[in-house]
């Protein structure tokens, strides 16, 4: 393979009304700048489960955006759905096929906030449903000041894959969330907390490249946050070149 490795990236769902009379897709410009100033090929992927294999018969990398939204929790046995819990069936009926599909592939998977803990479903995780009922004087994860300015700080767990590519023991992130990973699913640890203790990040050592992050690094709120996105499309790009010589 030469020139950019194809990134797929997730959209969001919208019903109709603002931009269109019929429901609509929509993501933030900055998903895919963010990608394509890493060095990657940002492309979108509808919501199409039965496509699911097909879009990553093509893709190098897949990432899992964000939303405000929540993941069903009979999806993860969590019980009954708090009040708060907001769902979008149809976008995660196709993230968690896209996202499980590419995961048997061992494609790179970066996943972004609810990407992040949709990842941790796919791992065999389980979510807190809502972060200040389950967490003793729990910090303001859904940031009061702009998601362009950081929330607070994140530690980041020494030898993990995050730590390595960061190079740092700790970073500025964004927090816009209400939930958060409670276990993280078997084999993958927790490679970031927040001071309150709440999981920031995840990773499973035996995929190629598999890591979630609470925050949102296509911000570049921490100039950290770069370094995440390289070598997510560096991984992407290996892959890419091996699928190439196969």
């Amino acid at each position: 393979m030469t020139g950019r490795p194809l990134i797929g990236l997730t959209l969001d769902a919208e019903e109709p009304g603002g931009y269109s009379k019929l429901p609509w897709y929509a993501l933030r410009q900055n998903y895919f700048g963010a990608i394509a100033a890493a060095g990657g090929l940002p492309i979108a992927l509808p919501h199409e489960p039965a496509l699911a294999e097909e879009y990553l018969d093509h893709i190098d990398g897949l990432l899992v955006t964000g939303g405000a939204f929540d993941v069903d929790p009979a999806l993860y046995g969590g019980g009954p759905r708090h009040d708060t819990v907001v769902l979008k069936e149809g976008r995660t009926t196709f993230e968690i096929a896209v996202l499980r599909g590419a995961l048997r592939r061992d494609i790179p998977v970066l996943g972004i906030c609810g990407g992040e803990q949709l990842l941790a479903v796919a791992l065999g995780g389980t979510l807190i449903q809502h972060i200040p009922d389950s967490v003793p004087d729990a910090l303001a994860h859904e940031q009061p000041n702009p998601r362009t300015e950081p929330g607070h700080e994140v530690a980041l767990t020494p030898g993990t894959l995050l730590s390595r590519i960061v190079g740092a023991p700790s970073m500025a992130v964004n927090s816009a969330h209400h939930q958060a990973v409670d276990r993280p699913g078997e084999g993958a640890i927790v490679n970031a907390r927040a001071p309150d203790g709440v999981v920031e990040g995840l990773e499973h050592p035996g995929y190629r490249f598999c890591l979630g992050v609470q925050w949102h690094p296509e911000y570049t709120v921490d100039p950290r946050d770069q370094a995440i996105l390289e070598a997510f499309v560096e991984a992407a790009r290996q892959n890419g070149r091996q699928r190439a010589a196969a």
